[in-house]
C-alpha cells in the first residue's frame, strides 16, 4: 500500500518492561550491591574475621526456632482461654517481694533503651554504623532482626491484654506504656536487636577477649530485660516468656539470611581457589 508515491510500513511495536520484571530487576541488583565483597577499612578488618569464616561460625540448628514457635503458640492459646491469670498472678507478686535499691536501679537502666525515644535512635544509630564500617550484609541483618518492634506490634493488635493494675501485694512503676500486655515489646525487641548484634559480635570479631565481653554484655541485657518488665509491673511472666521464644525464633529465621547472603560472597571466592 502506498500514500502520495510512499510505501507505508507498519511501526514496530514497542514493548515496555512490566512492572513485576522492574521490580525484580531491581531487588537483584539491590542483593547483588549489598552483596558484593567489600573489604571493610584497615581498623575493622583487624578486628573481624574473613567471610568464610563468619559463615562458619554460623550454623544454627533449625530446630531450635521451630520449637520456639511451637512454644509460642501453647503460651498465645492459653493465655487468649485465660488459663494463666492465677499463675501471673502469684509469679508477678513473688517476683516484686524484694525491695532491694540497688535491684531497683539495674532493672530500671536494663528496661530504659527500650523507651522512646531512645528506642528509636539507638537501633539506626546501629544500622548506621554497621554501613559506615563497610560490613552491609550485617546492615541488613541488623535491619531486619529490628523487624521485631513490627512483629511485637501486630502481635498485640491480635491479643489485646490487660497490663498488670497497681494494688494491695503488686506494685507498677510509672513508665510510657501502651498497648497490649502481650508480647512484652521490650523483650521482643531486645532479643531481636540485641541478639543479633550478640550473634555478630560472636561470629565477626576475631580478638577473643573482645568477642567474649561483647556476646556476654549482650545476652546479658537480652536476659535481664525479661524479669526487668517483670519486676516493674509493666508485664506478666508470661507475656516475657512468649516473647522470649518468639524472637528467638524470629532471630534464627535472620541468622539464616545472614548466613544466605554472606554465602554469596564466599561461593565467588571459594571457586576462584579451587
Amino acid at each position: 500500500m502506498t500514500i502520495l508515491g510512499a510505501r507505508w510500513r507498519p511501526r514496530p511495536s514497542i514493548q515496555t518492561p512490566r512492572l513485576g520484571t522492574a521490580v525484580r530487576r531491581a531487588l537483584s541488583g539491590a542483593a547483588r550491591a549489598a552483596t558484593a565483597e567489600v573489604r571493610p577499612p584497615p581498623p575493622v578488618a583487624a578486628i573481624v574475621v574473613p567471610s568464610q569464616a563468619a559463615v562458619e561460625r554460623s550454623r544454627i540448628p533449625t530446630l531450635i526456632g521451630l520449637a520456639g514457635l511451637a512454644g509460642f503458640g501453647a503460651l498465645y492459646a492459653l493465655v487468649r482461654l485465660g488459663r494463666t491469670a492465677a499463675f501471673d498472678a502469684a509469679l508477678t507478686i513473688r517476683i516484686q517481694a524484694s525491695r532491694n535499691p540497688a535491684l531497683d536501679v539495674l532493672m530500671r537502666a536494663v528496661s530504659w533503651p527500650g523507651f522512646p525515644p531512645q528506642s528509636r535512635i539507638i537501633e539506626p544509630l546501629i544500622i548506621g554504623s554497621l554501613v559506615a564500617a563497610r560490613l552491609r550484609v550485617e546492615a541488613v541483618g541488623q535491619t531486619l532482626a529490628w523487624g521485631t518492634s513490627l512483629l511485637s506490634t501486630i502481635v498485640k493488635l491480635f491479643m489485646g491484654r490487660p497490663r498488670p493494675v497497681a494494688g494491695k501485694d503488686l506494685r507498677v512503676v510509672a513508665a510510657p506504656l501502651g498497648g497490649s500486655s502481650f508480647p512484652s515489646g521490650h523483650v521482643l525487641t531486645y532479643v531481636g536487636v540485641y541478639g543479633f548484634l550478640a550473634f555478630l559480635a560472636a561470629t565477626l570479631v576475631r580478638p577473643i577477649a573482645l568477642r567474649r565481653l561483647l556476646v556476654g554484655f549482650f545476652v546479658g541485657l537480652i536476659g535481664l530485660v525479661g524479669p526487668s518488665r517483670i519486676q516493674q509491673g509493666h508485664h506478666w511472666p508470661t507475656d516475657v516468656t512468649a516473647s522470649y521464644l518468639l524472637g528467638t525464633s524470629y532471630l534464627l529465621g535472620v541468622v539464616g539470611i545472614y548466613r544466605r547472603l554472606k554465602g554469596r560472597r564466599v561461593a565467588p571466592r571459594a571457586k576462584t581457589t579451587t
